[in-house]
């Protein structure tokens, strides 16, 4: 089920950053306190392949989501101890030394199950011992959460964890939810900062395809 329009889950999580601090993030507190909108995105594990591409993309973008008023977070079902070996690994050796923004450690799974992103399922059950058989790795797929100034989600995907993302698209749409907010017109199909937008009835839509 859809979690966009709907208030981010309210979960404190453990995180960590590249200084070694460990401490707590509640991502909608994050949002509504710092009146900032939240990119939060979850990767499957550390010291793997296609996530350091992702998370270092993302980093390189950093002042890009800063200057539209946007927080970073990465997110993993790894410990923070493991996160600050990866963080303090070279970039050649397969690491992500370099990478400012904090990385959530959500190890007892409490906010990816919330919203529903573990490679995980029951499969079969003992009756005898009366427990569950469990299929899947237990780790997040690629998920992306755009979550506003009032913690509302407004944009969330999932990608398989062979797909990596495109981060130019999260600042398109970014940039396409503050233009709504500001001007109240609605963005059609590639919309992209610098282009017109249009109204929201069926004059607007005519009169933007007449263009």
């Amino acid at each position: 089920m859809s979690l966009v329009g709907r208030k981010f889950p309210n979960i404190a999580v453990d995180a960590m950053n590249e200084m070694g601090d460990t401490f707590k993030i509640n991502v909608l507190e994050e949002a509504k306190k710092n009146k900032k909108k939240v990119l939060l995105f979850w990767y499957p594990k550390d010291f793997t392949y296609v996530c350091p591409t992702e998370i270092l993309s993302f980093q390189e973008a950093l002042s890009q989501f800063e200057d539209r008023n946007t927080i970073v977070i990465g997110a993993s079902c790894d410990t923070p101890e493991v996160h600050f070996a990866w963080l303090n690994t070279p970039q050649d050796n397969g690491g992500i030394e370099g990478v400012t923004y904090p990385l959530l450690a959500d190890t007892n799974r409490n906010l990816s199950n919330a919203l529903g992103i573990l490679d995980v399922e029951p499969k079969s059950y003992d009756e005898d011992q009366e427990y569950y058989l469990l299929e899947g790795s237990n780790v997040t797929y690629r998920a992306t959460y755009l979550i506003d100034e009032d913690g509302k989600i407004f944009h969330e995907g999932v990608n398989d964890m062979p797909l990596g993302r495109n981060v130019n698209e999260f600042l398109r749409l970014i940039d396409a939810y503050t233009h709504v907010q500001e001007k109240g017109e609605v963005c059609p199909a590639n919309w992209e900062t610098g282009k017109e937008a249009m109204e929201a009835s069926r004059d607007g839509v005519a009169s933007y395809l007449k263009k």
